[in-house]
């Protein structure tokens, strides 16, 4: 392997990363590797052969015992060489001592168990336009006609204290990531949105655009009523009304709600963990984050 190196990611990586991604078919957001380099500025690393980039991973830190890998792609000149698992090693060294997790496509799955990762649930992509005549009313079943969340008010994300967000944030992330979140949520052309009761928080949802569907996520909610009202309502800031959900299958009822209001399986990806898998909470969870970095 004369030649090969590996170094952390500059500016102009990130933005080289965010496009293999998209070769790849995993659709990320235009403007996530800015949110991305926030959560760990040196979280990000490429394997160089001769001076040129041709692989890179994401081994980023949460907190004190938390990793997440994502982004591991070795260009298709280079694979079956030994740069990728050269750069996979790497990654993994930066992470020694932490619970790691990823979201691992099919095809790579077997190789994540050789390397210690064990299935914890598949996140299920579903695209569509959503159908606000499938949403269901509170209390309702996914999937039956009805109107919206009564008496919960959607709000501008920014305008809740963002104290209360990183809190309930917290609630499905197995770390604290408030510099992440707050990137995420502020970044320019995207939206997010709360829901609000009586002054809790009952629903966070942030829809960014792509260069396919308008990604959605995080889609967190108290019951699929909420869950479809912030659906809707983000579906609106969609150029075409067309939206990408990353839906765990732990969680039937967001399935089942998905299903509902239109939206079709398109992709998928089996989120695995070195260790016990963390103590999150799913039942609220109708879309992770992101496939990259949780």
């Amino acid at each position: 392997m004369t030649g090969f190196e590996i170094n952390g990611a500059s500016a102009a990586d990130m933005a080289l990363i965010r496009d293999w991604a998209d070769e790849e078919g995993w659709n990320p957001g235009d403007s996530d590797r800015f949110a991305f380099a926030v959560a760990d500025p040196a979280g990000f690393l490429v394997g160089r052969l001769g001076g040129e980039p041709v692989a890179c991973i994401s081994a980023v830190r949460y907190g004190e015992g938390f990793g997440f890998i994502g982004f591991y792609i070795a260009r298709p000149e280079v694979r079956g060489q030994g740069y990728g698992m050269r750069l996979w090693k790497a990654g993994m060294q930066r992470l020694d001592g932490r619970l790691v997790g990823l979201d691992g496509v099919v095809e790579q799955q077997d190789n994540y168990r050789k390397s210690g990762f064990r299935s914890a649930w598949n996140n299920v992509r579903h695209e569509g336009a959503p159908r606000a005549a499938a949403a269901p009313a509170d209390g309702a079943e996914p999937g039956k006609a009805s109107t919206t969340a009564t008496g919960v008010e959607i709000v501008d994300a920014a305008t809740v204290p963002f104290g209360q967000l990183a809190a309930y944030d917290r609630r499905f992330f197995p770390a604290p990531r408030d510099a992440f979140l707050a990137a995420w949520i502020g970044l320019p052309g995207r939206t997010a949105l709360a829901a609000v009761r009586d002054g809790r928080i009952e629903g966070l949802g942030v829809i960014r655009p792509c260069s396919g569907a308008s990604r959605v996520g995080p889609l967190y909610a108290a019951s699929p009523a909420v869950a479809s009202a912030l659906l809707l309502r983000l579906a609106e800031h969609a150029p075409d009304g067309v939206v990408a959900v990353d839906v765990p299958d732990a969680h039937p009822r967001a399935t089942s709600l998905l299903a509902g209001l239109g939206l079709d399986p398109t992709f998928e990806a089996a989120r695995m963990y070195t260790g016990q898998e963390p103590d999150v909470d799913l039942t609220g969870m109708y879309g992770v984050t992101s496939l990259e970095l949780g």
